[in-house]
């Protein structure tokens, strides 16, 4: 392919997020896919929620950081649960013609 110089290109992420060459159940929230058969955390390299090559998003580490830092404050003081308990949570995306979007849960936080 030819691409005009200063033509401004943006990465769909999404299908390789849900390919299933790359991952085993695509269409599920499985965090194994991200366990090696030791249960131990592996790096896959199509995961890429930040983009890809040298102008992914500069704010990377400290997104991580700062989610890590939240998610784990949260849970050091809350115990979370589903109204409708675990089964009734449905965990797929709401699709659009431009990208995912998360689905509104009712969720109880009861202070530990």
């Amino acid at each position: 392919y030819k691409i005009p110089k200063d033509t401004v290109i943006i990465p769909m992420l999404h299908s390789v997020l849900r390919d299933e060459g790359q991952w085993e159940t695509p269409w599920t929230f499985n965090p194994e896919h991200f366990l090696d058969s030791n249960g131990n955390f592996q790096k896959n390299p199509a995961f890429m929620p930040f983009s890809a090559g040298k102008r992914s998003c500069v704010g990377e580490s400290l997104a991580r950081m700062e989610l890590f830092l939240f998610t784990v404050s949260l849970l050091q003081k809350f115990t979370f649960s589903s109204p409708n308990g675990p089964d009734g949570i449905d965990l797929s995306p709401e699709l659009s013609s431009f990208a995912n979007m998360p689905r509104f849960y009712e969720l109880i936080a009861s202070p530990r």
